[in-house]
């Protein structure tokens, strides 16, 4: 009688997948892509084929966004108010558009990881 034991899947290291991730490439093979557009990932990677429609990341990214942001400005704010004398009024204007220009600039390698999580742990789909 063949053996019927299931073969184990290959591993799929967590480190390597985010930090492919992070970069706006494909966690699978770190060639491809893995955004169509700013937040829609692709279909499927061009380089070697993994099929990144099945993700369920959905709210995630933006609240990790908001948490970080939270722990980045909040102290920056603390330390620049008692170091500098700086308007009101500037301060109105510095520190939303700061926060407006980080959250964007992180919300896309943040949902890249939330992503790549997700496929190295074989979640939602991921085979």
């Amino acid at each position: 009688m063949p053996d019927q034991t299931p073969k184990a899947a290959p591993d799929r290291p967590l480190g390597a997948a985010i930090g492919h991730a992070l970069r706006g490439r494909c966690p699978a093979c770190g060639e491809g892509r893995m955004f169509a557009r700013f937040l829609k990932p692709i279909t499927a990677c061009t380089h070697c084929g993994q099929s990144w429609d099945m993700h369920q990341a959905d709210d995630f990214p933006s609240y990790i966004v908001i948490l970080l942001l939270g722990h980045i400005l909040v102290p920056l704010m603390i330390e620049v108010n008692s170091a500098l004398d700086i308007p009101l009024g500037w301060q109105a204007a510095i520190w939303p558009t700061l926060a407006l220009l980080l959250a964007v600039a992180m919300i896309q390698p943040v949902k890249g990881a939330v992503i790549a999580f997700q496929w190295t742990r074989r979640m939602h789909g991921f085979r």
